[in-house]
């Protein structure tokens, strides 16, 4: 089993609003995940899809559009987080839907630090909050064959996350660069590994 994304850096939790922000909407691993069953999509979810504008799109598309919109955009009354296999959606009416991710890829969102982070599991696209908002970040990552599979400057979203697309189940060396500071780590995209990563600290 691939294991997940350890860091061998200390991680600092600040005190104080700013830190508060931080730790704001991130999923901590569930007891158990919920099902297919439980998520099925019904009348009243595809009212809560249209209510949104999300009708029409698919999981890859809204993931991607919603790690990228920027934190003073964002609804406070609609929640969106990435399980390992699906996208989840709800909002305050308590109507939920989820949509099937790709089935050969696998979404990871990694909020790089220098002095404060946060515990997550599961990515919400909706609250979650990184340190680093809006910052170039050299990104490499090789699998375990030596397959170079990102290699580029990347720039974190408002919210402080690089949202990377990668192959199911493998095992793989990320290395992240900024600001002379670097921090070099393993990751891994199986059925039990996390879709949020803020334990890779800039030193």
């Amino acid at each position: 089993m691939p294991s997940r994304i350890r860091s061998t850096a200390l991680t600092t939790v600040a005190t104080g609003l700013t830190a508060a922000l931080l730790l704001t909407g991130c999923s901590d691993e569930p007891e158990s995940a919920t099902s297919p069953a439980e998520a099925t999509t019904t009348a009243r979810a595809d009212t809560l899809l249209s209510a949104h504008g999300l009708e029409g799109k698919d999981a890859r598309t809204l993931i991607d559009e919603l790690d990228a919109t920027p934190v003073a955009e964002r609804s406070s009354e609609f929640m969106a987080a990435i399980q390992v296999d699906r996208l989840v959606i709800s909002d305050g009416s308590g109507a939920t839907t989820s949509l099937a991710l790709p089935t050969e890829e696998f979404y990871v969102s990694i909020a790089p630090f220098v002095d404060q982070t946060h515990e997550c599991f599961f990515h919400s696209l909706t609250t979650c909050r990184g340190e680093l908002a809006n910052q170039a970040i050299d990104v490499e990552v090789i699998d375990d064959s030596g397959t170079v599979l990102v290699d580029e400057t990347m720039t974190t979203f408002d919210n402080g996350f690089l949202g990377l697309w990668l192959p199911r189940d493998i095992s793989a060396t990320v290395t992240l660069e900024a600001n002379g500071r670097t921090v070099t780590d393993t990751l891994s995209t199986g059925a039990d590994d996390p879709t949020c990563v803020t334990t890779l600290q800039l030193v």
